[in-house]
């Protein structure tokens, strides 16, 4: 058995969680679950919201109002009406004393002191005073903030590198960032040097501005192509759909049917399924003929077709599965290592 990785199971409006072999680390007990993330999940004890670890042993020293996720060793967490930061045995790092705080991120977390942000180190300092109406979270150096109702970027010595003028900034990517003006988004430099100035579209189901290896979707006169971080068009938008590129593929729509695209816009499975989602662990899981199958990189038929509702990609070695609104697990040779009650 391995705590590496842990995956949510339902059993009977009970939550718990298994190992990728299937074996139950910790046992349905939970009316609401969240899946781990840096080691440690959000779960519902009673009426509160608690963190639980690995082995299913929860922090409960505090009487915390909220407790968030787990980001760089520390959560935020709420006493009363004050926020702080407590660490993975909820023991108070950050006394609560700000009106409101965001997660750390680079070493540094936004945080509200007499009703402006500034930004605090781990030992609960303000490293940048308390100048801004709002902040985000740091990445690369710099931050979103916010003047009025206008957002930015400051670097990491409270210095404006992009002057608040946009509705929306989205965190850091690398070199580059989603801005959003009037409805629509485009790219800035960690320079201050607009890349893309806003003009495509928000569309829904597409991740808008997030970039999986280099490359981001976007739609334009309702085709979809994609982008590099550059702003240059590497994939022309002339396709009904295109989703994420992971394992060098991204799953494409045209005439109707569903196939897989290379980064550099090679066709590499011919459209001829009525669903398709991203790559994952080497496969894809795509729909023909009402059945749910998985391929390989090659069109390949991995995993033998199934009549599910739902099916999701691999993760850390298991696809979350789902028929008649009851879950299972699949590893990638097909096998079935976990199912709830009932499942057929």
């Amino acid at each position: 058995m391995t705590n590496d990785h842990l995956f949510k199971i339902r059993e009977k409006g009970k939550y718990g969680f298994i190992d990728v072999d299937g074996d139950v680390v910790i046992e349905p007990q939970y009316y609401q679950a969240e899946d781990f993330h840096n080691g440690f999940a959000r779960v519902k004890i009673f009426d509160r919201v608690v963190l639980i670890d690995m082995l299913g042993r929860p922090l409960l020293k505090n009487a915390l109002g909220f407790v968030g996720q787990m980001e760089e060793g520390l959560a935020r967490a709420q006493l009363v009406h004050l926020w702080g930061f407590v660490d993975g045995r909820c023991n108070w790092i950050i006394d609560a004393q700000f009106e409101d705080v965001n997660d750390f991120s680079g070493g540094m977390a936004a945080a509200q002191f007499g009703g402006k942000t500034g930004f605090i180190n781990r030992a609960g300092e303000f490293v940048i005073k308390p100048q801004f109406d709002d902040g985000g979270r740091f990445n690369n150096g710099l931050a979103a903030v916010r003047l009025g109702d206008k957002w930015g970027f400051a670097n990491n010595k409270g210095k404006l590198v992009v002057k608040p003028e946009y509705d929306f900034c989205d965190v850091f990517q690398g070199d580059v960032a989603v801005v959003v003006q009037d409805g629509k988004w485009g790219l800035v430099h960690k320079s201050g040097k607009v890349l893309v100035e806003p003009k495509y579209m928000f569309k829904e189901g597409l991740s808008e501005g997030k970039f999986y290896e280099g490359l981001s979707a976007v739609v334009v006169n309702d085709k979809y192509g994609f982008i590099d971080q550059t702003g240059k068009v590497i994939v022309k938008p002339v396709f009904e759909y295109a989703g994420e590129f992971h394992d060098g593929l991204a799953p494409f729509k045209f005439k109707g049917k569903f196939g897989y695209m290379t980064d550099t816009a090679q066709l590499q499975i011919e459209p001829q399924f009525d669903d398709a989602q991203f790559f994952s662990n080497g496969l894809g899981a795509v729909r023909l003929n009402g059945q749910w199958l998985y391929v390989d990189v090659e069109g390949n038929i991995v995993v033998a077709p199934r009549y599910l509702d739902r099916v999701e990609p691999f993760r850390n070695g298991l696809a979350l599965i789902e028929k008649n609104g009851l879950w299972a697990y699949m590893n990638v040779e097909g096998k079935l290592v976990w199912l709830e009650n009932e499942f057929e």
